[in-house]
């Protein structure tokens, strides 16, 4: 898989239409969760693409500290279906970490991860903060590194 990170001005028509459509298809679709993916915030994000051949079958948007969370901030951590059995998420997360230490200075990061991927970023170095939550009707932790 062929990782690149960029700005949303330095995205292709091509490949904003098909991250919008990866997020779609896993959060709208997949998990059966109306809700609003596109939310304004994606022109204020670094996006991390993961791609093979063309095709972006893996995907987070970062945002600096103060943005989102008084931390920095991972989102939208999405890797397509049949993808997932060859690790591409664990790749992905590594690149996202690199990608906010290298453009924003900063190793805080702060996710809202749904609960049933704890142990995954876990993995990464995150620790459950608080208690959980539903955000959009799915249970829902604050995680830390």
């Amino acid at each position: 898989m062929n990782i690149s990170i960029k700005t949303f001005n330095e995205l292709s028509l091509n490949e904003l239409y098909q991250i919008l459509q990866l997020r779609s298809e896993v959060f709208v679709v997949e998990q059966d969760c109306v809700y609003q993916d596109i939310d304004g915030k994606d022109d204020k994000a670094l996006h991390i693409i993961g791609d093979i051949n063309g095709e972006i079958v893996a995907y987070t948007r970062c945002f600096d500290k103060g943005f989102y969370f008084e931390e920095a901030a991972i989102g939208r951590v999405v890797v397509k279906q049949e993808q997932r059995k060859y690790a591409y998420g664990h790749q992905i997360m590594k690149a996202s970490i690199k990608a906010i230490k290298d453009h924003f200075g900063t190793e805080n990061i702060k996710l809202s991860a749904q609960q049933y991927l704890i142990k995954f970023y876990e993995s990464h170095g995150f620790t459950s903060l608080g208690e959980g939550y539903l955000e959009d009707g799915i249970p829902h932790i604050a995680m830390v590194k």
